[in-house]
């Protein structure tokens, strides 16, 4: 067989709004692509590095690039996992590496990975943060869909959701303070919480202070997502939490997300999956973790400008596995 060939790019992909959340605002997306190619086919992946993590596009670049002679000279989806740690490097590489093989046996990824066929799944679509009077509006023009993400900051927390709730009288939500409350503010938000039938509080705390969630007595499930990286302390996150979000870009790819799915699972927490901003080539690998989801959260490229080709399919308010011209 044919040598691989590598190559790998950084691209921009604006926004069709900007995008606030506790921490940063955005007004473009910035993945890394990467290609692996052996004679007549070609796998893709794309990763989105997060400067949370200590990611930069130009840093992850680099950390593919130091493994060309390896991937190009045939390394395994399980030699990546020993070569390289979780992060957005890998996920973009083990993405690929799942695509190249699909489409050389002319298999479907979650069959190569022995997981269900994923379905057509509800997904959440994300309100950025803003006063209680704009996310509201923004609600109302969504209020037709199921499931509303809530990304909230320290102060008017109780406000947006309230407006919100009014807004959107039919919806699931979750709220997202990524990282941004202390434990006095969350305790502080529950009951008026519970009242509006909030469905998920996602990361309330710092990842290095949630030990204090094992203590609360909330309402609310609770869900882990910068807490929650791969299946290692997974039972540890089950004393603080209900819920746990996967992201490819956190465990690294869809090999070690197939695990953390099951682990969690067995440790009696229920699974979110969820995505950061990109295209759809980001989001097709998550497809895999849907069957049996909690809560979906694949609406990346809704939030961009313009998707690339062959994206996923987006209707009303569902998500449709990926056609093999994107990925898998």
């Amino acid at each position: 067989m044919s040598q691989r060939s590598l190559s790998i790019r950084a691209e921009e992909w604006p926004l069709a709004r900007e995008f606030r959340i506790s921490r940063a605002t955005k007004t473009a997306a910035h993945p890394v692509v990467v290609s692996i190619a052996q004679g007549d086919h070609a796998g893709h992946g794309e990763c989105l590095p997060y400067p949370r993590y200590g990611e930069r596009p130009e840093s992850v670049l680099a950390q593919i690039e130091a493994l060309r002679e390896p991937i190009e000279h045939g390394i395994t989806r399980d030699g990546l996992q020993q070569l390289i740690g979780p992060g957005a490097a890998r996920n973009a590489l083990d993405s690929a590496l799942i695509d190249l093989e699909a489409k050389q046996s002319g298999r479907r990824a979650w069959d190569i990975l022995g997981t269900p066929t994923p379905r057509p799944a509800v997904t959440a679509y994300t309100l950025t943060l803003d006063s209680p009077e704009a996310m509201a509006a923004n609600a109302a023009s969504h209020r037709g869909r199921r499931l509303l993400k809530l990304k909230l900051g320290p102060s008017d927390a109780v406000a947006c959701v309230r407006a919100v709730r009014a807004a959107a009288p039919d919806a699931e939500l979750i709220v997202d303070a990524n990282e941004a409350w202390s434990i006095e503010q969350l305790e502080a938000t529950l009951d008026e919480f519970a009242a509006c039938a909030v469905a998920l509080i996602e990361q309330p705390l710092p990842a290095d202070r949630d030990g204090a969630l094992a203590r609360v007595k909330s309402p609310v499930p609770i869900g882990a997502d910068e807490s929650c990286h791969t299946r290692d302390g997974v039972e540890a996150l089950a004393e603080r939490y209900q819920v746990v979000n996967i992201k490819l870009d956190k465990t690294g790819g869809p090999t070690e997300a197939v695990a953390l799915r099951q682990a969690a699972l067995d440790a009696g927490l229920e699974v979110m999956v969820g995505c950061m901003l990109a295209t759809s080539l980001a989001m097709a690998p998550a497809m895999l973790l849907t069957p049996g989801a909690r809560f979906v959260d694949l609406d990346g490229p809704l939030l961009l400008a313009d998707d690339r080709a062959n994206g996923l399919r987006y209707e009303d308010d569902r998500v449709y596995p990926p056609d093999p011209a994107l990925w898998g």
